[in-house]
């Protein structure tokens, strides 16, 4: 017959003590500076909140919303709300809607008030209303490399990648892509 082998169990035990208030304050922050570090640091380069200043982006979104920005990783695509920082208007980022990619081909009839990308009639049920004010850009246009254009939703009130003033918007001074409406109405985008 076999022999069962004993098994030892062996216990530490570690003497009470009785822990005043300030060793307990100690402890709880200690436990919460690496919590505190992580949401900083995903604030500062992943995500952040901006306001929406102005009414280019009517209906879609209105002046005094409040905004989540995915900040990295910028994949952008037609169809997107982005932020822009402005280099020709410093401490002053603008909202958008991306209507072209790089090598996109951007047209526009005005008369009556149609966008097209590359040929095709952009389906646009976003936008407060057609497109008819044109500013100093002769179109159509093709959209450099390394760039995006864009328009505001309120097309007749944006001044956009229409003007020379903003023309196309190169991908390094896009701040974050919106991701979701904190208020007043809580959506994604």
């Amino acid at each position: 017959m076999k022999e069962k082998r004993k098994i030892e169990v062996y216990y530490t035990a570690f003497p009470s003590e009785k822990r005043g208030f300030a060793a307990v304050i100690y402890d709880l922050v200690d436990s919460l500076k690496l919590s505190v570090i992580a949401i900083f640091l995903i604030f500062l380069l992943a995500v952040r909140v901006v306001g929406v200043v102005g009414e280019s982006m009517v209906p879609t979104l209105n002046n005094d919303d409040r905004l989540i920005i995915a900040s990295l990783p910028l994949d952008l695509e037609r169809g997107d709300i982005v932020v822009v920082a402005q280099p020709w208007e410093r401490d002053n980022s603008i909202v958008k809607r991306v209507i072209g990619v790089e090598g996109d081909t951007v047209d526009i009839d005005f008369t009556n008030g149609i966008v097209y990308v590359n040929g095709e009639k952009l389906e646009e049920d976003y936008i407060n209303e057609r497109t008819y004010i044109n500013y100093d850009t002769k179109f159509p246009v093709t959209v450099p490399e390394g760039c995006i254009f864009v328009m505001g939703d309120n097309r007749n009130e944006s001044l956009d990648s229409r003007s020379s003033a903003v023309g196309f918007i190169r991908e390094d001074y896009v701040l974050g892509k919106a991701v979701f409406r904190l208020s007043p109405d809580p959506t994604a985008l």
